[in-house]
């Protein structure tokens, strides 16, 4: 089984976010039959931990490991303070990871930036610590709202940036863990199953 954890924005957040999607360069592609891949608002999701293939035999683990992650987080027991309720985030600004045929878009995270990040410390140091796989890489809080490759010119995209650049979305509270089967595609389809209130 391909697993993740991650947090959903409420259905406001994405439809606040899509309406701003919908006036970049790369939503007219789309209209205009580019497949640039733009993201589903209803699979949109912040990841937090990538634990990739695990099997299903071992699903009992990584639900016991995570419901301890986010126990310790509510009690402080890793983050030296208690996380004192759902962090508040909101989706705003915008970046790129990769130039060609890896160009992912994606809209930054604000608000309680430094909760969710020990938040996904937290969940990371659970994970391993009972023995199940982890993605190494640096956690850098974005939702991914497109997947253009290289089917769009760098300039549409640094225009889609440049506009980016000036969106804010209204604030949430991230109100739950959730793990995550994914099920590669086209179209990848997301599977909840299970969730921790935060």
């Amino acid at each position: 089984m391909r697993l993740f954890t991650a947090i959903y924005p409420p259905a406001e957040a994405t439809v606040h976010l899509n309406a701003q999607v919908a006036r970049l360069r790369l939503a007219a592609a789309s209209a205009a039959g580019t497949n640039v891949r733009i993201v589903d608002p209803t699979t949109a999701h912040l990841t937090l931990a990538f634990l990739g293939e695990v099997e299903a035999a071992r699903l009992a683990e990584v639900r016991q490991a995570l419901g301890g992650a986010v126990d310790d987080a509510r009690g402080g027991a890793v983050l030296g303070a208690r996380l004192a309720g759902p962090p508040v985030l909101r989706l705003g600004g915008g970046g790129r990871f990769g130039w060609g045929r890896s160009t992912v878009l994606w809209v930054d995270v604000r608000g309680d930036v430094s909760r969710l990040m020990a938040l996904a410390g937290v969940v990371r140091t659970g994970l391993a610590a009972a023995g199940l796989p982890v993605d190494e890489k640096p956690f850098r809080p974005h939702l991914t709202i497109a997947r253009p490759g290289d089917r769009l010119p760098h300039t549409d995209i640094e225009a889609d940036l440049a506009t980016l650049d000036d969106y804010l979305g209204p604030p949430w509270p991230a109100e739950e863990l959730v793990l995550v089967h994914s099920q590669p595609g086209p179209p990848s389809r997301y599977h909840h199953l299970a969730a921790w209130p935060l």
